[in-house]
């Protein structure tokens, strides 16, 4: 269980009581075992959250101190996930597709899924408040 604090103590009230979270977008059209999906969701998470610890370190220190909410919701294909990087970078968002190995499921170097954020969820729901959850 991850331990909160008091906003208010943190010193995050400041950022307009701002609610921060991390989307994972997920690929419809690759049949992926459930356990290989749960990889893919986690690299894409720890690659966000390194990114944005880095870059938008604000950002990251809101999103840990709420619980690090992530979602995992779905698009259509590539082509959308590419679609979707492109408007969260646009909006100033940390975006990362992840690539397969290829040592299972699928070929090597397969995009698999995109990570986003973690951001304000007002700006991350700009991007993927109309995908369906997992």
């Amino acid at each position: 269980m991850i331990k909160r604090k008091s906003l208010a103590k943190s010193g995050l009230r400041d950022m307009k009581d701002e609610e921060y979270k991390m989307v994972i977008v997920s690929r419809k059209d690759l049949e992926l075992s459930p356990g290989k999906l749960a990889v893919q969701v986690a690299h894409a998470a720890v690659e966000c959250s390194l990114l944005v610890k880095r870059k938008k370190p604000k950002w990251f220190k809101a999103w840990k101190e709420q619980g690090a909410k992530k979602v995992v919701v779905k698009a259509q294909n590539l082509e959308e996930l590419y679609r979707l990087k492109e408007e969260a970078e646009n909006l100033g968002m940390v975006a990362v597709i992840i690539s397969d190995a290829g040592l299972t499921e699928i070929p090597p170097g397969t995009e698999t899924v995109l990570g986003i954020g973690p951001a304000p969820s007002s700006l991350v729901d700009k991007v993927t408040g109309s995908l369906p959850l997992l």
